[in-house]
Protein backbone atom coordinates (compact mmCIF):
# COMPACT_ATOMS: atom_id res chain seq x y z
CA UNK A 1 0.00 0.00 0.00
CA UNK A 2 1.28 3.07 -0.85
CA UNK A 3 0.10 6.38 1.52
CA UNK A 4 0.00 9.89 0.37
CA UNK A 5 -0.68 12.63 2.84
CA UNK A 6 -2.29 15.78 1.23
CA UNK A 7 -2.04 18.94 3.03
CA UNK A 8 -4.31 22.15 2.59
CA UNK A 9 -3.14 25.44 2.78
CA UNK A 10 -4.26 28.91 3.03
CA UNK A 11 -1.86 32.15 3.81
CA UNK A 12 -0.60 31.04 7.76
CA UNK A 13 3.02 30.10 6.61
CA UNK A 14 4.11 29.85 10.38
CA UNK A 15 1.72 27.44 11.63
CA UNK A 16 2.35 25.35 8.00
CA UNK A 17 6.30 25.73 8.85
CA UNK A 18 5.51 23.89 12.22
CA UNK A 19 3.12 21.18 10.59
CA UNK A 20 5.58 20.21 7.78
CA UNK A 21 8.84 19.99 10.58
CA UNK A 22 5.74 17.46 12.53
CA UNK A 23 5.52 15.83 9.48
CA UNK A 24 9.48 15.27 9.04
CA UNK A 25 9.60 13.72 12.50
CA UNK A 26 7.09 10.79 11.24
CA UNK A 27 8.85 7.25 12.48
CA UNK A 28 7.34 5.88 9.48
CA UNK A 29 6.90 8.67 6.91
CA UNK A 30 4.39 8.85 3.90
CA UNK A 31 5.30 7.14 0.37
CA UNK A 32 4.72 11.10 -0.68
CA UNK A 33 3.56 14.60 0.32
CA UNK A 34 0.65 16.36 -1.35
CA UNK A 35 0.49 20.31 -0.76
CA UNK A 36 -2.47 22.09 -2.15
CA UNK A 37 -2.11 25.46 -1.77
CA UNK A 38 -5.59 27.94 -1.88
CA UNK A 39 -3.25 31.08 -3.78
CA UNK A 40 -1.11 31.72 -0.83
CA UNK A 41 1.60 34.59 -1.19
CA UNK A 42 5.36 34.46 -0.93
CA UNK A 43 5.78 33.87 2.54
CA UNK A 44 4.45 30.03 2.56
CA UNK A 45 5.53 29.63 -0.72
CA UNK A 46 9.36 30.16 0.54
CA UNK A 47 7.65 27.34 3.45
CA UNK A 48 7.06 24.71 0.82
CA UNK A 49 10.17 25.43 -1.35
CA UNK A 50 12.42 24.66 1.79
CA UNK A 51 10.75 21.63 2.88
CA UNK A 52 10.92 20.49 -0.58
CA UNK A 53 14.46 21.06 -0.56
CA UNK A 54 15.17 19.16 3.04
CA UNK A 55 12.59 16.63 2.46
CA UNK A 56 13.62 12.57 1.66
CA UNK A 57 10.14 12.19 0.58
CA UNK A 58 8.48 13.23 -2.91
CA UNK A 59 6.67 16.15 -2.35
CA UNK A 60 4.34 17.29 -4.86
CA UNK A 61 2.36 20.75 -4.65
CA UNK A 62 -0.44 21.97 -6.28
CA UNK A 63 -2.54 25.23 -5.90
CA UNK A 64 -5.36 27.27 -7.30
CA UNK A 65 -6.54 31.07 -7.10
CA UNK A 66 -7.81 31.83 -4.20
CA UNK A 67 -11.41 32.60 -4.89
CA UNK A 68 -13.05 32.45 -1.77
CA UNK A 69 -13.12 29.10 0.85
CA UNK A 70 -12.73 26.07 -1.98
CA UNK A 71 -11.30 23.36 0.21
CA UNK A 72 -13.73 20.46 -1.67
CA UNK A 73 -11.97 21.65 -5.04
CA UNK A 74 -8.33 22.10 -3.60
CA UNK A 75 -8.49 18.52 -2.40
CA UNK A 76 -9.73 17.02 -5.54
CA UNK A 77 -6.82 18.87 -6.91
CA UNK A 78 -4.77 16.76 -4.04
CA UNK A 79 -5.71 13.63 -4.96
CA UNK A 80 -5.82 14.11 -8.82
CA UNK A 81 -2.05 14.83 -8.35
CA UNK A 82 -1.30 11.48 -6.79
CA UNK A 83 -1.72 7.70 -7.47
CA UNK A 84 -0.94 7.06 -4.12
CA UNK A 85 -3.63 4.02 -2.87
CA UNK A 86 -4.30 5.51 0.26
CA UNK A 87 -4.64 9.03 1.05
CA UNK A 88 -4.85 10.73 4.51
CA UNK A 89 -5.95 14.33 4.22
CA UNK A 90 -4.89 16.87 7.00
CA UNK A 91 -5.17 20.52 7.48
CA UNK A 92 -2.42 23.44 7.34
CA UNK A 93 -2.44 24.06 11.31
CA UNK A 94 -2.34 20.68 12.35
CA UNK A 95 0.35 19.58 14.08
CA UNK A 96 1.63 15.43 14.34
CA UNK A 97 2.23 12.88 16.96
CA UNK A 98 5.24 11.00 15.61
CA UNK A 99 3.18 7.97 15.16
CA UNK A 100 0.73 9.85 12.90
CA UNK A 101 1.17 8.13 9.44
CA UNK A 102 2.23 4.81 11.49
CA UNK A 103 -1.33 4.61 13.01
CA UNK A 104 -2.95 5.45 9.70
CA UNK A 105 -1.01 2.99 7.90
CA UNK A 106 -2.13 0.57 10.62
CA UNK A 107 -5.14 0.91 10.51
CA UNK A 108 -6.40 1.14 7.01
CA UNK A 109 -8.83 -1.89 5.85
CA UNK A 110 -10.34 -2.66 2.64
CA UNK A 111 -14.19 -0.80 2.73
CA UNK A 112 -13.79 1.60 5.12
CA UNK A 113 -12.52 5.30 5.79
CA UNK A 114 -10.73 6.71 8.68
CA UNK A 115 -12.21 9.52 10.78
CA UNK A 116 -9.61 10.91 12.88
CA UNK A 117 -9.84 12.93 16.46
CA UNK A 118 -7.96 16.40 16.72
CA UNK A 119 -7.13 18.05 20.37
CA UNK A 120 -7.53 21.57 20.55
CA UNK A 121 -5.10 24.43 21.49
CA UNK A 122 -5.52 27.49 23.02
CA UNK A 123 -3.73 30.60 21.81
CA UNK A 124 -0.87 30.52 24.19
CA UNK A 125 0.14 27.19 23.28
CA UNK A 126 -0.57 27.46 19.46
CA UNK A 127 2.33 30.59 19.61
CA UNK A 128 4.59 28.18 21.83
CA UNK A 129 4.27 25.20 19.73
CA UNK A 130 4.43 27.31 16.38
CA UNK A 131 8.11 29.02 17.72
CA UNK A 132 8.92 25.75 18.74
CA UNK A 133 9.39 26.61 22.03
CA UNK A 134 6.97 23.87 23.93
CA UNK A 135 7.29 20.28 23.35
CA UNK A 136 4.49 18.05 21.59
CA UNK A 137 2.11 18.30 25.29
CA UNK A 138 0.71 15.54 27.34
CA UNK A 139 -2.46 14.36 28.18
CA UNK A 140 -1.52 17.11 31.48
CA UNK A 141 -0.13 19.99 29.21
CA UNK A 142 -2.00 23.28 30.34
CA UNK A 143 -3.75 24.53 26.92
CA UNK A 144 -5.72 21.72 25.94
CA UNK A 145 -9.07 21.61 25.10
CA UNK A 146 -11.41 20.05 27.90
CA UNK A 147 -11.79 16.35 27.43
CA UNK A 148 -10.67 16.53 24.14
CA UNK A 149 -7.30 16.13 25.95
CA UNK A 150 -8.38 12.23 26.62
CA UNK A 151 -7.58 12.27 22.63
CA UNK A 152 -3.31 11.98 23.52
CA UNK A 153 -3.67 8.95 24.88
CA UNK A 154 -2.26 6.45 22.33
CA UNK A 155 -2.47 2.68 22.28
CA UNK A 156 -2.21 0.26 19.21
CA UNK A 157 -4.25 -2.29 20.95
CA UNK A 158 -6.49 0.18 22.21
CA UNK A 159 -7.15 1.95 18.70
CA UNK A 160 -7.43 -1.73 17.00
CA UNK A 161 -10.20 -2.56 19.97
CA UNK A 162 -12.22 0.25 19.38
CA UNK A 163 -12.30 1.43 15.64
CA UNK A 164 -15.83 1.42 15.34
CA UNK A 165 -16.99 1.72 18.99
CA UNK A 166 -16.72 6.16 18.31
CA UNK A 167 -18.97 5.98 15.29
CA UNK A 168 -21.63 8.13 16.85
CA UNK A 169 -19.79 10.53 18.62
CA UNK A 170 -16.91 11.75 16.84
CA UNK A 171 -17.84 14.15 13.82
CA UNK A 172 -16.84 14.58 10.57
CA UNK A 173 -14.01 16.62 10.17
CA UNK A 174 -11.52 16.59 6.89
CA UNK A 175 -8.58 17.92 8.62
CA UNK A 176 -7.76 14.28 9.72
CA UNK A 177 -9.29 11.87 7.41
CA UNK A 178 -8.49 9.06 5.16
CA UNK A 179 -9.34 7.10 2.21
CA UNK A 180 -8.80 4.80 0.22
CA UNK A 181 -8.11 6.60 -3.50
CA UNK A 182 -10.26 3.73 -5.54
CA UNK A 183 -13.12 4.96 -3.27
CA UNK A 184 -12.89 8.14 -4.36
CA UNK A 185 -13.05 7.71 -7.66
CA UNK A 186 -15.86 6.19 -7.06
CA UNK A 187 -18.33 8.40 -5.27
CA UNK A 188 -15.78 11.46 -7.60
CA UNK A 189 -14.28 12.95 -4.77
CA UNK A 190 -15.19 15.83 -2.71
CA UNK A 191 -18.46 17.83 -4.17
CA UNK A 192 -17.03 21.62 -5.70
CA UNK A 193 -20.61 22.74 -5.29
CA UNK A 194 -19.96 23.38 -1.61
CA UNK A 195 -18.16 26.71 -2.05
CA UNK A 196 -17.83 27.99 1.54
CA UNK A 197 -17.15 26.83 4.97
CA UNK A 198 -18.64 23.39 5.36
CA UNK A 199 -19.73 20.79 5.70
CA UNK A 200 -18.31 19.27 2.36
CA UNK A 201 -16.68 16.74 4.45
CA UNK A 202 -20.15 14.97 5.98
CA UNK A 203 -21.16 15.21 2.58
CA UNK A 204 -17.92 13.08 1.24
CA UNK A 205 -18.34 10.48 4.15
CA UNK A 206 -22.47 10.41 3.74
CA UNK A 207 -21.65 9.40 -0.02
CA UNK A 208 -19.22 7.06 0.86
CA UNK A 209 -21.47 5.15 3.30
CA UNK A 210 -24.14 5.18 0.37
CA UNK A 211 -21.60 3.58 -1.50
CA UNK A 212 -21.26 0.76 0.91
CA UNK A 213 -17.74 2.05 2.29
CA UNK A 214 -18.12 1.88 6.19
CA UNK A 215 -16.70 4.47 9.01
CA UNK A 216 -14.40 3.75 11.24
CA UNK A 217 -13.01 6.42 14.17
CA UNK A 218 -9.33 6.33 15.20
CA UNK A 219 -9.26 6.92 19.06
CA UNK A 220 -5.71 6.10 20.61
CA UNK A 221 -3.60 6.69 17.54
CA UNK A 222 -3.82 9.21 14.83
CA UNK A 223 -3.58 11.77 17.04
CA UNK A 224 -3.20 15.49 15.54
CA UNK A 225 -3.25 18.87 17.52
CA UNK A 226 -4.79 21.68 16.07
CA UNK A 227 -3.69 24.85 16.36
CA UNK A 228 -5.74 27.86 17.81
CA UNK A 229 -6.70 30.14 14.64
CA UNK A 230 -9.77 33.00 14.59
CA UNK A 231 -13.28 31.55 13.19
CA UNK A 232 -14.02 32.05 9.59
CA UNK A 233 -17.03 33.42 8.31
CA UNK A 234 -19.78 30.75 8.33
CA UNK A 235 -22.15 32.84 5.28
CA UNK A 236 -22.19 29.89 3.24
CA UNK A 237 -23.21 26.94 6.27
CA UNK A 238 -27.58 27.09 6.02
CA UNK A 239 -27.15 26.32 1.81
CA UNK A 240 -23.96 23.83 2.64
CA UNK A 241 -25.98 22.25 5.03
CA UNK A 242 -28.86 21.59 2.41
CA UNK A 243 -26.78 20.15 -0.09
CA UNK A 244 -25.75 17.35 2.36
CA UNK A 245 -29.32 17.10 3.55
CA UNK A 246 -30.02 16.45 0.01
CA UNK A 247 -27.25 13.93 0.00
CA UNK A 248 -28.59 12.18 2.55
CA UNK A 249 -32.07 12.20 1.37
CA UNK A 250 -31.27 10.68 -1.95
CA UNK A 251 -28.43 8.38 -0.68
CA UNK A 252 -26.42 9.75 -3.20
CA UNK A 253 -23.12 8.44 -4.11
CA UNK A 254 -21.74 10.39 -7.29
CA UNK A 255 -21.78 14.22 -7.14
CA UNK A 256 -21.49 15.80 -10.55
CA UNK A 257 -18.95 18.53 -9.83
CA UNK A 258 -16.55 16.73 -8.33
CA UNK A 259 -12.52 14.78 -9.14
CA UNK A 260 -13.51 13.95 -12.83
CA UNK A 261 -12.78 16.83 -13.97
CA UNK A 262 -9.06 17.22 -12.84
CA UNK A 263 -8.46 13.14 -13.48
CA UNK A 264 -9.18 14.25 -17.05
CA UNK A 265 -7.40 16.98 -17.11
CA UNK A 266 -4.05 15.69 -15.46
CA UNK A 267 -4.67 12.41 -18.44
CA UNK A 268 -4.78 15.32 -20.99
CA UNK A 269 -1.74 16.98 -20.37
CA UNK A 270 0.02 13.33 -19.86
CA UNK A 271 -0.96 13.09 -23.20
CA UNK A 272 0.22 16.48 -24.75
CA UNK A 273 4.18 15.16 -23.14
Amino acid sequence: MRLALVITTHERPDALAAVLDSVGRQDIAPDEIVIADDGSGPATQAVIAGFVSRSAVPVLEVSQPHEGFRAARLRNLGVAATQADYLVFIDGDMLLHPDFIADHQRLAHPGFYSQGVRVQTDAALTEKLIAGSAALPSFWSAGLGGLRRLYLLRSPWLASMTRTLANGFIAIKSCNLAAWRDDLVRVNGFNEAFVGWGPEDKELCARLENAGVRRQTLLFGGIALHLHHASVSRAALPANQARLAEAQRTRLVRCNRGLDAHLRSRAQGAQKE
